[in-house]
């Protein structure tokens, strides 16, 4: 399998409207609350502390943010959910580019170790299952916890998603520590690699 160097990986543009986004290649996009750490875990995938800036108020990204790992390989950054200044027009579009995007390969979904599974979780978690994408789910901010306690968090997750566990790998993250980097640079490669499998130990 081609592994990617993530480290050249660099912004292409914003858009407001999935129609005037690229219309080939390969997308994973990357999901989750506006306070989960979604740029922080893009900078530290790719060794880069300002590729992905972060509003000091939640909710103020409105625009989809692509970045380009490679040619014909981006990483597609969506508006964080959960707050009002997400406007109803904007979660039409949220939801509609998961449901339609043909080049959309995988989703990884964050969440606050602490918080997990919110409402809003459940619904990209449902629309992935029926549109049968593969799901990558971060626990991040896992050094928030004690060992025990991540373990505890991690098997609660898994265990109210057993149903549905075939399409979905989950994963602890901390961009502190540095857990689950490898995990996530192994999964995408994969995917980016046109495949629609996750990696098995």
């Amino acid at each position: 399998m081609f592994k990617l160097n993530y480290s050249i990986t660099r912004f292409l543009s914003s858009v407001s409207n999935v129609n005037n986004m690229p219309d080939s290649g390969i997308e994973i996009a990357i999901v989750g609350y506006s306070n989960t750490g979604k740029s922080k875990i893009l900078n530290i995938l790719t060794n880069q502390k300002k590729l992905a800036r972060s509003s000091k108020t939640p909710g103020c990204t409105k625009l989809i943010n692509i970045f380009e790992v490679t040619q014909g390989k981006y990483l597609i950054d969506l508006p964080g959910y959960g707050y009002s200044k997400l406007s109803n027009n904007s979660k039409w579009q949220y939801y509609e580019y998961i449901k339609n995007r043909k080049m959309l390969k995988g989703i990884v979904l964050i969440m606050d170790i602490r918080y997990p599974l919110k409402k809003l979780d459940y619904k990209i978690i449902d629309l992935a299952s029926k549109k049968k994408i593969c799901l990558l789910i971060l626990l991040n901010k896992a050094d928030k916890l004690t060992f025990s306690k991540k373990k505890i968090q991690l098997n609660k997750v898994k265990n109210k998603l057993s149903n549905i566990l075939t399409n979905i790998q989950i994963e602890l993250f901390s961009s502190i520590n540095k857990i689950g980097i490898s995990e996530l640079q192994k999964q995408l490669d994969i995917w980016f690699n046109n495949s629609n499998k996750f990696r098995y130990y």
